[in-house]
């Protein structure tokens, strides 16, 4: 089982960038998604995150209107499309998956405690 974050790298400030949290050896469509960010010296927070079932998504505020959230599960991937990015958006972001479901929708949570399974992230920095 594996969980993999990629896509991040060097951009300057209102630019973009696409990251990828792709899950090998079990279906991420059955699981809520987050994706969490942490700078160096800070705390990790939560970035956003994805229902199972449904594509419903919640964004913490300083990102909302700017990154969006989604899934394609053809490909047991998760995205985040990030744009407008800011000096402040540079972290190691890294993706987690929470409850499951097989059937029944569940609504996702932006705390980090209802997560359990946690990929290597992948850094973004936002520089000019």
């Amino acid at each position: 089982f594996q969980l993999q974050a990629s896509g991040g790298g060097l951009v300057q400030p209102g630019g973009s960038l696409r990251l990828s949290c792709a899950a090998s050896g079990f279906t991420l469509e059955y699981y809520t998604v987050g994706w969490f960010r942490q700078a160096p010296g800070k705390e990790r927070e939560a970035v956003s995150c994805i229902d199972v079932r449904t594509t419903s998504t919640k964004y913490v505020a300083s990102v909302k209107g700017r990154f969006t959230m989604t899934r394609d599960n053809d490909e047991n991937t998760v995205y985040l499309e990030m744009n407008s990015l800011k000096p402040e958006d540079s972290a190691v972001y890294s993706c987690a998956t929470g409850h499951f479901s097989l059937a029944s929708s569940i609504e996702c949570s932006l705390s980090e405690d209802e997560y359990s399974y946690w990929g290597q992230g992948t850094q973004v920095t936002v520089s000019s």
